[in-house]
């Protein structure tokens, strides 16, 4: 069985071939800051958001693939119940990292299969980050070590990098920080399979 994975995530891709699900890439390109600015003003919270887009690119895809698996997911991060974006500069990259600075945050990743336009199953977990108190110049020479377009793609972290050096602790399934919560997916394929 070859899953459509509905996203142009590098990571997510290698997640997958590592646990050795077969799949194929079909990006979505749902405008994701259109989506998340709609259900803002109608008062959702960072956790309905990532449900809410794994779901809107999963379906997506599905609705011109009929009879495959499509495999939608999304990561945000909540800070205090408050939607953190990823930055559109570099400049709000360091703020971004300046606010999640010697606190906590959930780092919540959501993971949608559809099949013929309609949900078949979804997961949502959340994971908790404690970021190191780390000085002005720590985090701009972290930041100067990744790429502009990366960080503009993947957000302020990457933890399968270097992103690891700047927590203090890291709570929670690292392919589900990495943005699939690959366990639950596997699990929900071995039914489909039986």
């Amino acid at each position: 069985m070859k899953i459509i994975l509905a996203s142009k995530s590098g990571v997510r891709k290698q997640i997958l071939d590592k646990y050795g699900i077969d799949n194929e890439v079909i990006a979505s390109n749902v405008d994701e800051d259109e989506v998340k600015e709609s259900l803002l003003a109608e008062g959702a919270n960072p956790l309905l958001i990532s449900k809410n887009l794994a779901e809107i690119k999963s379906l997506k895809i599905s609705n011109k693939n009929p009879d495959r698996y499509v495999l939608g997911a999304d990561s945000v991060i909540s800070f205090n119940e408050e939607l953190i974006n990823k930055p559109n500069s570099r400049n709000e990259a360091f703020a971004i990292l300046k606010k999640l600075n010697n606190s906590k945050h959930q780092l919540i990743s959501s993971a949608c299969i559809t099949k013929n336009g309609s949900m078949v199953w979804n997961y949502t977990d959340s994971s908790e980050l404690k970021m190191k108190n780390l000085s002005d110049d720590e985090l701009s020479s972290y930041l100067s070590k990744i790429e502009t377009k990366t960080l503009l793609d993947y957000g302020v972290y990457q933890i399968e990098a270097d992103g690891l050096k700047l927590f203090e602790y890291v709570n929670g399934d690292k392919d589900s920080i990495m943005g699939l919560p690959i366990k639950e997916i596997i699990n929900y394929i071995k039914q489909l399979k039986k």
